[in-house]
């Protein structure tokens, strides 16, 4: 690492837990009618959100207070004011969302551009370094970036000025399964069964909580027994089972995960948010409840260091951690819990939720925080960084940092763990340098992994990531007690063995002393030397 350099390292962090919980059950027992029922409320709700949509897309930056009341009043006639209040507010949840899609795209395509024009400067086959790229390979390679630099350009300008403007693009439904359409035998879907997932993604029976109101919802009403039931939308009003316009479905819906501080909401009138979705694969149809709850408080990072901690290397298809004591020392054997990243997103979610699990128990019977790096590969998936490394860029792309962070952060307030976020720089490189060949030996090899997960616990405690100077045994002059300290920023040899020290090794002279290896003269006249001259003293006579 010398003569390069580094970037500053930013403190750590205790990460803040979640605001808000969403449980969800399925609804069972539902009769052909209450079925028909959920498809046209969700179809008509779902084309006045869509309307609504391109209204306010249409609207850009000079959306005002005076527009959206205008919109509210329009859908009130079509449905009520309550249903109008959740469209536009998922509306413009909907909007700021792109809005934010659209500046990230725009910072992606800048790092881009500024990447491919650099390389273009340089001459072709230069090497690049740790900081910066090298020139391309090829004049051939530097025609066609040439050529893409062109065409991130045109990107840009355009997307710049559809920002200026506040223009955004979005697809109800979602821009994948639009594309599906003209692809049905790559995504292995018929048209029909293509149209039947297009129209339920579409659909929209949602419902903003009330407090205050009965069970915390006018709109779409759970009783503490279950019983589900609608207010439908105006047009719709003659399909009405039960007085005011409300239609009341068969069968109870019963939450098994948290259902009793759901109870406790709905008993005590307490805004509760409610959606109904159908799923094509499995053919059901879901209930989701949800609500805000305060923010937990975050316990100071000095008590959350106290008694040390689990550092965590977030890698594509496992977790490496090592527990660490208060002083950043490494204790017992390093753990590994992998997790599959193939196969459909159920699939996924399932195998990082169990994986989290697992290192949440581990962390929980030893009464100790977590450390993890604050990760963000938002800027190192562009082909134009890693050019031809493909499969790394693949790999950073296939790991679900932001999501596994969320969720971590969510299921520890539940067990009452902290978490710890600290920054990533060096993690990986530093803790292969000071600690992986240490703490490998014959039974038991340390990987790169293992060794990161240490040099995030440390930064967490606040210590540096290099060893400690190793201290002498005991037994000896010294009693270990002047190497005890963590060596300084600039020692040299810092991880190495202790040098010896020339010099007297007792506690009553100076280490400092110099050291003589001339043999002395004896006392006895036996083992004097031969050129010695003995010279006899006059004795002093007296009287």
């Amino acid at each position: 690492m010398r003569g390069e350099s580094l970037r500053t390292i930013a403190a750590p962090f205790v990460a803040v837990g979640p605001s808000g919980v969403a449980i969800r059950t399925r609804l069972v027992h539902l009769r052909a009618e209450d079925e028909e029922v959920l498809r046209l409320v969700g179809a008509h709700l779902g084309s006045l959100a869509a309307r609504d949509l391109k209204r306010r897309c249409a609207d850009g930056l000079e959306h005002s207070a005076d527009s959206w009341a205008e919109r509210k009043r329009a859908l009130t006639k079509e449905s009520s004011s309550r249903w109008a209040g959740s469209i536009t507010k998922a509306t413009h949840d909907q909007w700021a969302l792109a809005r934010r899609a659209q500046s990230a795209h725009i910072h992606s395509l800048e790092a881009g551009v500024r990447t491919i024009a650099h390389r273009l400067s340089l001459p072709v086959g230069e090497k690049g370094s740790r900081r910066a790229p090298g020139g391309y390979r090829s004049a051939k390679e530097w025609f066609g970036k040439s050529r893409r630099l062109r065409v991130l350009h045109d990107r840009l300008s355009a997307e710049q000025a559809d920002h200026a403007v506040g223009r955004v693009r979005v697809v109800r439904g979602g821009k994948r399964l639009a594309r599906n359409r003209h692809n049905l035998k790559a995504a292995q879907l018929t048209q029909a069964q293509w149209r039947q997932r297009w129209e339920a993604s579409r659909w929209f029976v949602q419902a903003d909580g009330e407090s205050g109101k009965r069970f915390g919802n006018e709109t779409i009403r759970v009783t503490p027994e279950g019983e589900v039931s609608l207010k439908l939308p105006a047009p719709l009003a003659h399909l009405a089972n039960a007085p005011h316009g409300r239609y009341v479905f068969t069968g109870a819906v019963v939450f098994h995960h948290r259902g009793d501080e759901w109870a406790d909401r709905i008993t005590t009138n307490r805004a509760v948010a409610y959606r109904i979705h159908y799923d094509t694969g499995r053919s059901r149809w879901y209930l989701t409840a949800s609500w805000t709850i305060p923010p937990v408080k975050a316990v100071p990072l000095s008590q959350a260091r106290t008694g040390g901690l689990i550092g965590v290397d977030t890698n594509a298809d496992h977790l490496a951690a090592w527990r660490l004591d208060a002083h950043g020392n490494p204790c017992g054997e390093p753990r590994q819990f992998f997790y599959d990243l193939s196969g459909s997103a159920d699939h996924r979610d399932a195998q990082v939720r169990h994986a989290l699990i697992r290192l949440l128990h581990w962390a929980q019977r030893h009464d100790l925080s977590i450390a993890i790096e604050d990760l963000d590969f938002g800027t190192e998936k562009a082909r134009e960084k890693h050019g031809r490394r493909k499969r790394f860029r693949q790999v950073i792309s296939g790991m679900p940092v932001s999501k596994l962070r969320a969720r971590l952060v969510s299921m520890a307030a539940e067990l009452g763990i902290t978490i710890i976020a600290v920054d990533p720089a060096y993690t990986s490189r530093w803790g292969a340098q000071h600690w992986q060949k240490p703490l490998t030996h014959t039974t038991r090899k340390t990987t790169r992994h293992d060794a990161a997960s240490i040099a995030i616990g440390r930064r967490a405690l606040g210590h540096r990531i290099r060893r400690r100077t190793a201290p002498p045994p005991h037994d000896q002059s010294d009693r270990v007690g002047h190497r005890t300290a963590q060596a300084g920023h600039g020692t040299p040899g810092r991880e190495e063995t202790r040098p010896r020290i020339l010099g007297p090794r007792t506690r009553s002279v100076s280490p400092d002393a110099a050291r003589t290896r001339e043999t002395s003269a004896s006392t006895t006249v036996r083992d004097a030397p031969v050129d010695q001259d003995w010279v006899q003293d006059s004795l002093l006579l007296t009287d």
